[in-house]
């Protein structure tokens, strides 16, 4: 619950929803004691069972922000978390957020059989949050503050030191 928390203050701005599937790796009853909490908390969501493509948008996902990372293999020495969280929140997350772009759908037209996708130009998350008009000044003066700290091959070298 921690670390819910700890991304609930990291981020920018507000947390709006929680999706997660229903294997019992993340869905617990601590989780669900957290998010039926005050009508402040996020909106929490599951998956509806046999419904395989109701987290694709969250699993493509796994395999750029984690196991890129860390691999597939499970970690069971509990001392390896906090060395984890710490890599994750110090070099990676920083290293993707600021610096790796990514493409945003913009239009999904159906042509036929197939469907034609058209895409915003890529942008990294720190962009879009300097774009947006509902994350408040001072944030985003606060994450330019940031950006000016940071170097890209600093982070690339802290992450394979380690």
């Amino acid at each position: 619950m921690a670390q819910i928390k700890a991304i609930e203050l990291a981020l920018p701005f507000t947390l709006r929803g929680v999706d997660c599937d229903n294997g019992s790796t993340f869905l617990h009853h601590h989780l669900l004691h957290y998010f039926a909490g005050p009508p402040h908390q996020p909106a929490f969501t599951r998956s509806r069972p046999y419904q395989k493509n109701d987290n694709a948008h969250v699993e493509q996902k796994n395999w750029s922000h984690v196991c890129q990372l860390f691999g597939y293999d499970r970690f069971e020495n509990a001392q390896l978390v906090d060395l984890m969280n710490d890599l994750y929140a110090h070099a990676w997350s920083p290293l993707h957020n600021h610096f790796c772009p990514t493409l945003k759908l913009k239009e999904k037209s159906p042509t036929g059989v197939r469907s034609r996708k058209t895409y915003h130009a890529p942008q990294t998350p720190y962009q879009r949050i300097l774009e947006c008009p509902h994350i408040a000044d001072a944030t985003k003066e606060r994450l330019a503050g940031l950006q000016q700290t940071l170097n890209p091959f600093d982070l690339i070298q802290h992450l394979e030191a380690t």
